[in-house]
C-alpha cells in the first residue's frame, strides 16, 4: 500500500497572509476614500465660508467634488422657479460640459422627464438610459441618450420635504452608481441647500440693513434741509446776477460782446456746479443696491464737507480739511462711505450747536493707516463723551438726543465692518471727541 501524500504544512499560513494582505488593502482603499471625502467636504466648506453672497463659486466646488468622487463624467445643478428647474451650473469634462451645455435647455420645464424625477423627492437611479420606455422618453431624454450618456443619478435639493433644486450625475458608460456613491451625492446635496438658505438669509438681511441705511440718510439729510436750501440758492442767485449782467452789456452802444461772453460763461461755470450740488444730494438720498468701486476717499470726503458747509456756519463753527495727499485708492460703496462721514460731521456740530463757552471747531482728516489701508478721522471741540456714553456709544438704539433713534452710529459701523474696517471712538483732552475709521486700500 502506497502511503497517502502529506499536505503542504504552510498552506493554512499562505492563506492567511493573503487574507491578511486583502484586509490591509481594503483598510487602506477606505481610509483613502474617507481623506477624500474629507477634503471635498473642506472645500465645499470653504466655498461656502468665503462666497456669502456669490452662489456661483459654492454651487462649482460642490459639482466637482460630487463629480470627482462619486466617478461621474458630468454634474449639472438646477435650481426650481415657477416655470421648471434652471441649470445654474455643470461641471466635468470640458468637451462634454461645452457640448451638453449648448444642446441641453437651460431650462427643464414642468412635466418634463426631469422635473417629474424629481417630485418624487427621492435620489433617483437609472443604471441605463436606453432602457428607459413610455413617455420619459421625452425630447431632454432624447438629447442626453444621443450626447452619448447611459448612467443617470438625480438627487433633489429639499427644503422642509420642498424642492429646491436638484443635483443630476451622468456617465458615459452603462456603470450603475454604487449605493455609497448615492449616499454620498445625497450628502453633496444637503450642502448645496445649505448653501442656499444661508445665501437668501444673507440677502435678507442685507436687504434689511439696505433699507434702515436709506432711512438713515433721509433723515441725516432732513436735519440740513435749511442748509441745503441755502447751497443750492447761491449758485442759482449767482446765475439771475450775470444773467442781468449780460443784458446790461448788451444794452450798451456798442454792446459790451467780450463782457457779455465772459459773462456766459461764468453762468455755464456756476450752472454747472448748480447741477454737482444737487447731484451729490441726490446721491445720497436716493435708494440704490449697494456698488463697490474704486474711489479717491479725499473727493468723498470733499464734497460731504460741501454739502454741510451751511450747517457748520449756521451754528458758528469753524470746520477745516486736513487731508492728507497720495492717499491709496480705496474699493467700497461711495455712497455708503458718504453716508459715514456725514453722519459723523453731522454729530460732530450737533454736539457743539448747544455749548456756550470756547471755540467751536472740527476737523475733518485723513492719513495712510498701515501698509494697505486709508485713516479718516472727525473731531469736534463739544462737551465730548462720558465713559458710559462711550461704552455704548455705537450701541444699536442707544442715544443722548432728546429726539434721535440712536440708529446713526450703529449703522456706520456695519457700514465700516462690512467694507473690512473698524470705527471706534474717544475723548479728547480737554474736551471734544474724535471718531475715526479704517478702509482697506483696493
Amino acid at each position: 500500500m502506497l502511503p497517502s501524500p502529506s499536505k503542504p504544512r504552510n498552506l493554512p499560513r499562505m492563506n492567511e497572509s493573503i487574507h491578511g494582505e486583502r484586509t490591509a488593502s481594503e483598510l487602506q482603499d477606505r481610509v483613502t476614500e474617507l481623506i477624500e471625502q474629507q477634503a471635498a467636504i473642506s472645500e465645499v466648506l470653504r466655498a461656502i465660508a468665503s462666497s456669502p453672497h456669490d452662489l456661483q463659486p459654492i454651487f462649482d466646488a460642490i459639482l466637482d467634488s460630487a463629480t470627482r468622487l462619486c466617478r461621474a463624467d458630468i454634474g449639472g445643478l438646477r435650481l426650481s422657479e415657477e416655470s421648471g428647474l434652471r441649470r445654474v451650473a455643470i461641471r466635468g469634462n470640458p468637451l462634454l460640459v461645452s457640448q451638453l451645455g449648448s444642446s441641453l435647455p437651460v431650462l427643464a420645464e414642468k412635466g418634463s422627464h426631469l422635473s417629474r424625477i424629481a417630485t418624487s423627492r427621492l435620489p433617483t437611479h437609472i443604471p441605463d438610459l436606453t432602457a428607459v420606455e413610455g413617455d420619459l422618453r421625452d425630447d431632454f431624454w432624447i438629447t442626453v441618450v444621443n450626447a452619448g450618456f447611459r448612467t443617470v443619478l438625480v438627487v433633489p435639493l429639499l427644503k422642509d420635504n420642498e424642492i429646491v433644486g436638484m443635483i443630476n450625475l451622468g456617465r458615459k458608460q452603462v456603470q450603475p452608481f454604487t449605493d455609497k456613491q448615492i449616499s454620498l451625492s445625497r450628502d453633496f446635496a444637503a450642502h448645496a441647500t445649505i448653501a442656499l438658505e444661508s445665501t437668501r438669509r444673507e440677502h435678507q438681511y442685507r436687504e434689511m440693513q439696505s433699507e434702515l441705511a436709506h432711512a438713515n440718510r433721509v433723515a441725516t439729510m432732513g436735519q440740513l434741509t435749511a442748509s441745503i436750501a441755502h447751497e443750492v440758492k447761491q449758485p442759482i442767485g449767482a446765475v439771475v446776477n450775470y444773467a442781468h449782467a449780460a443784458l446790461r452789456f448788451l444794452a450798451r452802444r456798442p454792446p459790451e460782446l467780450e463782457e457779455v461772453r465772459k459773462t456766459l460763461e461764468a453762468i455755464v461755470e456756476t450752472g454747472h456746479r448748480a447741477g454737482e450740488i444737487v447731484d451729490r444730494i441726490s446721491g445720497l438720498i436716493k435708494k440704490a443696491p449697494p456698488r463697490k468701486e474704486c474711489l479717491d476717499i479725499n473727493a468723498g470726503i470733499r464734497e460731504v464737507i460741501e454739502l454741510t458747509r451751511g450747517e457748520s456756519v449756521k451754528n458758528g463753527i469753524s470746520m477745516q480739511a486736513d487731508l492728507a495727499d497720495g492717499l491709496p485708492v480705496i474699493e467700497g460703496d461711495r455712497v455708503q462711505l458718504q453716508q459715514v462721514i456725514l453722519n459723523l460731521i453731522v454729530n460732530g456740530i450737533a454736539a457743539m450747536s448747544g455749548a456756550s463757552d470756547g471755540t467751536r471747531e472740527l476737523l475733518v482728516s485723513s492719513r495712510k493707516a498701515g501698509p494697505g489701508g486709508v485713516l479718516v478721522g472727525v473731531r469736534d471741540s463739544g462737551p465730548g463723551l462720558a465713559p458710559e456714553t462711550l461704552e455704548h456709544v455705537f450701541d444699536a438704539f442707544y442715544t443722548t438726543k432728546p429726539d434721535g433713534m440712536g440708529m446713526g452710529l450703529s449703522i456706520c459701523r456695519s457700514i465700516i465692518e462690512a467694507h473690512g474696517g473698524r470705527l471706534w471712538a474717544t475723548r479728547c483732552e480737554p474736551r471734544g471727541a474724535l471718531f475715526q475709521f479704517t478702509i482697506r486700500a483696493d
